[in-house]
């Protein structure tokens, strides 16, 4: 039984072997699912990893899961934004665990978050593919100086490379949701270049966005607190005309933007 308030849409069979190719499992993984729901990918993905570790949040459908699982899999009855993802890495005993998940529309957002931060944190995430709405998928892989990007894609890019391997129509799923979908592939990698004050980082960035219709100038100036001329200095110092948008700005000039600023901003 579906229950609405998890999101729950499920994965056609013509569909999961698609993901499975996406993914591209090997003998010697092991793979953390989000969300198994009735185990289609779970069942197409075990017979080619070393491990699978799935984490299902609605009781009902782990237990008509668990009786139908093979001996590697394990299943974890509980919420992935709960999970202490540190603990399961250590106990996995390997050095680069794998996500693959079809993420409730609801929650895709903290999800991402949640996984951006543990790697940041060094819980050795190698990569993740997941599904997610389209929107949220365009604006995770947006290029600078395109309409999608902003916030979500600079987090993202900060520690992983991300492109949209797949896109998936309504009738994918049963039951079919009312919007369209898409998997992403996220590579992580070590931040780069470092980002001094990471809570610092996140707070300039959201609030330049805010203002994205303005001027880099005035944005970082909202943002910041920065009189004219400080702000100004800052963005000419990375080498940035101030009167760009600030959607046109990359991700390693935005990190020197940000690290460049004065400590009283």
């Amino acid at each position: 039984m579906l229950r609405k308030r998890f999101g729950q849409h499920f994965l056609e069979p013509a569909w999961v072997a698609k993901l499975v190719a996406v993914v591209n499992p090997r003998p010697d993984d092991t793979i953390l699912e989000i969300g198994p729901g009735g185990g289609a990918l779970t069942l197409a993905l075990a017979p080619h990893v070393g491990r699978l570790i799935a984490v299902e949040i609605d009781r009902d459908l782990a237990d008509d899961l668990e009786p139908r699982l093979p001996t590697n899999v394990t299943l974890i009855r509980g919420d992935i934004l709960q999970l202490d993802l540190a603990t399961v890495c250590v106990e996995t005993g390997t050095t680069a665990i794998r996500v693959v998940g079809n993420l409730p529309y609801n929650i895709s957002s903290p999800i991402l978050f949640r996984l951006l931060a543990a790697h940041d944190a060094g819980r050795r995430i190698a990569d993740a593919t997941l599904m997610l709405q389209r929107e949220v998928a365009d604006r995770l892989a947006a290029p600078p100086g395109s309409h999608d990007y902003g916030v979500l894609s600079l987090q993202a890019a900060l520690t992983a490379d991300v492109e949209l391997a797949l896109e998936l129509p309504p009738g994918a799923f049963r039951p079919p949701p009312k919007v369209r979908s898409a998997v992403v592939r996220m590579h992580f990698h070590a931040a780069r270049p470092p980002v001094d004050d990471a809570g610092r980082f996140t707070e300039v960035v959201r609030g330049v966005f805010t203002q994205r219709r303005k001027t880099l100038l005035n944005a970082l100036r909202h943002a910041t607190g920065l009189e004219a001329e400080e702000a100004r200095a800052a963005i000419v110092g990375v080498g940035l005309d101030p009167q760009i948008r600030p959607e046109q700005v990359g991700i390693d000039t935005f990190v020197r933007l940000v690290n460049s600023l004065p400590n009283s901003a």
